[in-house]
């Protein structure tokens, strides 16, 4: 495999990995903690930003209720305020040292609307790879050109990730069918 293809291959799998991070954070009516855990903490009066997987522990308890632990008591409220102001649209409930927070099913009009932010972050990521995938095609072009590749051996490359780039976006689809199941299911 020519380096052209290897990177092509190596963008590819990066993007579909930020993809399936960026998915975890869309909630599905089921407790995970990955719905939280990237949320940014403003805390220790505004001096500091931080994640809030980087400041609590974050657990279930069963399937529709986290639990928040913070490992320094102080910033617990700094963690509500975060979870109150986020998108998500969730209340945070205060318990001791801990932070719950239930997780209310979603209706059928949030799920639509789940769905279409999963197609727009779906579009956006095969919109990456197409790019990484002309970007590979142009080096191979360019590499031709300064005749350090023959035209069968072009040829040969562009069909090596014109393949590649077909499997990375079958993976995709597999990824959207997973999540709009998970966003669909009651």
């Amino acid at each position: 495999m020519q380096p052209t293809t290897q990177d092509f291959k190596q963008n590819a799998q990066q993007t579909i990995l930020q993809l399936k991070e960026d998915l975890k954070a869309i909630r599905s009516g089921r407790a995970t903690p990955a719905v939280i855990e990237g949320l940014i903490v403003e805390t220790y009066g505004g001096s500091a930003k931080m994640r809030l997987m980087e400041i609590a522990t974050i657990t279930n308890d069963g399937p529709t209720v986290l639990i928040i632990a913070p490992f320094d008591p102080s910033t617990s409220q700094d963690i509500e305020k975060a979870i109150l102001k986020s998108p998500l649209g969730l209340s945070p409930q205060p318990q001791g040292g801990r932070i719950l927070i239930r997780i209310p099913p979603l209706s059928q009009e949030q799920r639509e609307k789940l769905m279409k932010v999963v197609s727009q972050k779906i579009e956006d990521k095969k919109n990456v790879i197409r790019n990484h995938r002309d970007d590979a095609r142009k080096k191979i072009k360019s590499l031709m050109e300064a005749k350090e590749v023959s035209e069968d051996e072009r040829h040969r490359f562009e069909k090596e990730i014109d393949t590649l780039s077909t499997s990375f976006m079958d993976e995709i689809e597999t990824i959207r069918n997973r999540k709009e199941e998970e966003i669909m299911a009651v």
